[in-house]
């Protein structure tokens, strides 16, 4: 699906999961903390290429099987039937499959399909400051982690570099529309910079050097979602971006694998880069020569490229120029408060968008929520449909006519709701939603060349596939804010997160939507809920 999609993968795909900062502030220096980062990450690719990370388990009953004693005895039972002992105690291991292509891969493009790539022998960062890029060994001939301080040395020589940003910045291809970057793809290996796009896909990963500081959240969504398209590498299976206050962020390539599979790396970078940093702000870099271990790539751009990337350029900028962000923290409660009420925290959530749009807009329509299926062997995702006749009736409730109903009627509504999000949320979780059931079947007819069944061509199915609210939540203490844009011209992409105490939203949309209006109908629909929680009358 996401390799035969034509579209840039810029906001059409790729989305970013924000770090919070350091908690020890003077760690968020912009060398320091990228420095820490490179080293942890190295770290976990270490770990996890020697079969040393820990797998990651669903646990369902975490009191029984989510113990150091569990972990002590399941150990010992042989591997073909570890999984039946951890199924007893209700704990589902999960596919980690997707996890090689975190490191060292690319999406590569072509006419038609793009490839993945990954080629695991390279043992060089790929560093991307002002639109130039560079490139050093993070590991050496033995496969052990280049010293901590010839790293921070290294990257101390790329940001000393004073050269001006290039006049055609080559990162601007990435954002074409693949078959037009895989035209131009073409030109660039064949104009002699073969050996450098082989540097660029093979290196272990892309770390992002800016040269700002951010201002504010909106800011970061909008810099770690697309920037100003000079200083990432958007193929990359991931870009560490490091702005100049030591704000970090991961933005990642969706083909190869989602959001799991981010995070686990994510929190591993956080935990390991903040409790055992490999530098603190006092070390002083390696004695060494930088100019020559680090190498500047050079590319050699005929009038076609340069025409290209103008275009490119102009493309993104009028694009991204559409794209609003906002979002709201709602600090009234979260998964403790909504725990206690016996309602599932995430089903509270949905019905705020459902209440929020049917608000704003008067209608319900097709909703998307994401959820992962790696329970299965090479699972990826299903789709949970949050909005169900349950939603429709509690929102009209709510939003038309809040004095017709006690606030009984109302709690009686959100619990339905609540019942039926946690069944949906099971049945996709385990395989049994319908979404990719139907995606495969008419993928397998097109591969077949059989006709379109008649049940794709049904107009419902094509409203069901319009989704106008795209959500997806991942919860971590260790992500400040994550985000993606719309998937449709005329949806919004909603990105969020219920805390213990507080929830989360981080909402895009483009001209036609608006995202500062979406969030002021959640927070008042969040209020209501708390409202008719606590037995209070719902203010229309």
């Amino acid at each position: 699906m996401y390799l035969s999609a034509r579209d840039s993968i810029v906001l059409n795909f790729n989305p970013f999961m924000a770090f919070i900062p350091d908690p020890k502030s003077e760690y968020n220096d912009q060398l320091t903390r990228a420095t820490n980062m490179t080293v942890s990450a190295i770290r976990f690719l270490k770990t996890l290429r020697a079969g040393l990370l820990e797998p990651e388990v669903f646990h369902l009953n975490p009191a029984k099987s989510d113990t150091d004693t569990f972990k002590r005895l399941i150990r010992f039972v042989p591997s073909s039937l570890s999984w039946y002992g951890a199924y007893l105690v209700n704990a589902y291991p999960l596919d980690m499959s997707q996890y090689f292509r975190l490191f060292n891969s690319t999406r590569l493009p072509k006419p038609i399909r793009d490839e993945l790539f990954t080629n695991e022998k390279a043992r060089h960062l790929l560093v991307l400051r002002k639109g130039h890029f560079y490139v050093f060994d993070v590991l050496d001939q033995d496969g052990n982690i280049v010293g901590a301080s010839e790293i921070q040395a290294h990257l101390k020589y790329i940001l000393s570099d004073s050269s001006p940003a290039p006049e055609f910045p080559l990162a601007y291809l990435t954002t074409e529309n693949r078959d037009v970057w895989a035209e131009l793809r073409q030109k660039l290996a064949s104009g002699g910079n073969e050996e450098a796009l082989r540097k660029v896909d093979s290196a272990v990963f892309c770390l992002c050097l800016d040269d700002f500081p951010i201002k504010d959240l909106v800011h970061l969504s909008h810099n770690m979602l697309h920037g100003d398209g000079t200083n990432r590498w958007f193929d990359k299976s991931f870009n560490l971006i490091i702005a100049k206050d030591g704000t970090a962020a991961i933005h990642f390539e969706h083909a190869w694998g989602d959001g799991v599979a981010v995070l686990r790396f994510l929190n591993e970078v956080f935990k390991d880069s903040t409790q055992a940093p490999a530098v603190t702000p006092q070390s002083q870099p390696a004695r060494t020569d930088s100019s020559v271990a680090v190498q500047k790539l050079n590319f050699k751009l005929n009038d076609a490229l340069k025409t290209g990337i103008s275009t490119a350029k102009e493309k993104f900028d009028a694009t991204v120029k559409t794209l609003t962000v906002d979002l709201i923290q709602f600090q009234r409660g979260g998964k403790e408060f909504l725990k206690k009420q016996k309602l599932s925290p995430d089903s509270v959530a949905q019905l705020a968008f459902q209440m929020a749009f049917l608000r704003q807009y008067g209608q319900t329509v097709a909703t998307y929520e994401s959820c992962s299926t790696a329970a299965f062997k090479h699972g990826r995702t299903e789709t949970i449909r949050p909005a169900s006749i349950f939603t429709k009736r509690c929102s009209q409730a709510f939003v038309r006519e809040p004095s017709k109903h006690s606030a009984g009627e109302l709690q009686q509504m959100m619990t339905e709701c609540s019942t039926y999000h946690g069944q949906l949320t099971k049945e996709a979780a385990m395989g049994q939603g319908f979404d990719r059931h139907l995606f495969a079947l008419r993928y397998l007819a097109a591969a077949k060349g059989i006709a379109l069944p008649e049940l794709y061509l049904d107009p419902a199915y094509g409203q069901i596939n319009h989704n106008i609210l795209s959500t997806s939540t991942l919860n971590s203490p260790a992500v400040n804010i994550g985000g993606f844009a719309p998937v449709v011209p005329d949806g919004f992409g909603i990105g969020y997160a219920v805390h213990d105490n507080w929830i989360g939203c981080n909402v895009s949309s483009y001209p036609g939507r608006n995202a500062r209006e979406f969030l002021q109908c959640v927070e008042k629909a969040l209020e209501d809920i708390f409202d008719a929680i606590e037995g209070k009358c719902i203010k229309t």
